[in-house]
């Protein structure tokens, strides 16, 4: 599969190169400077292509947004058209002062997902650091970690989002759709997933409880 990422910073990096690692061609763009691009660049892996965010986005199946909150909208604004296009929306909103709550009661997913009405929006890659998941990917058994991720059951959105998730190392486990994807979002807090180290047991657990409105259990001690 190819994915354009618009975002090389350690997020957007470090899950370009477990993917390409999984056999995933990927095209990285949009970073502070040249200089910031090539080096994530060296980091995924040799011959990676680089370029504008609209070149990413010509590039790929899959584009996967991974900048910072405040940046978020001109990057949009730049990759240009998604034509339907499956989007990895990785993004938390933190700005200089600390969480960033999006306006009129919605997720930070919808709210993206109306920001990018030409892409099918997953919120995923977005709970657990870049550095745990470096880390973490590829634990195997009942030691694979987690990703909880959200989307709308539209099209193949869904496999296309498990798919990239278990490529990278992780287990997937989705919250349901856009509109319920608060527990895998920023802050971290009581009854989030967000910032949480998860096995599959507990996640399933979590979700059926989260479903069922019963009380919600956080992960077992590892």
């Amino acid at each position: 599969m190819k994915i354009g990422f618009v975002g090389a910073g350690r997020i957007g990096t470090n899950a370009a190169r477990l993917l390409a690692a999984a056999g995933h061609e990927v095209f990285l763009s949009h970073t502070r400077s040249p200089a910031s691009l090539a080096a994530a660049a060296d980091a995924v892996g040799p011959d990676t292509p680089t370029g504008t965010a609209p070149q990413a986005v010509a590039f790929s199946e899959v584009v996967f947004f991974a900048v910072p909150w405040g940046a978020l909208h001109d990057a949009i604004e730049a990759a240009g058209p998604l034509d339907n296009r499956v989007v990895i929306d990785a993004n938390n909103p933190f700005g200089p002062s600390g969480w960033v709550e999006p306006p009129h009661g919605l997720t930070s997913a919808q709210f993206n997902a109306r920001r990018i009405p030409d892409g099918r929006v997953v919120k995923a890659f977005n709970t657990l650091t870049a550095g745990f998941q470096a880390s973490a990917a590829g634990r195997v058994g009942p030691d694979r970690v987690v990703m909880f991720h959200a989307c709308d059951d539209v099209e193949d959105t869904v496999a296309v989002a498990e798919r990239l998730i278990d490529d990278a190392g992780f287990v997937p486990a989705r919250i349901g759709p856009l509109a319920e994807s608060g527990p895998l979002e920023a802050p971290r807090r009581p009854g989030a997933v967000y910032g949480e180290e998860y096995h599959l047991g507990d996640a399933l657990a979590y979700v059926r409880a989260l479903h069922e409105g019963g009380p919600l259990p956080g992960p077992s001690v590892v």
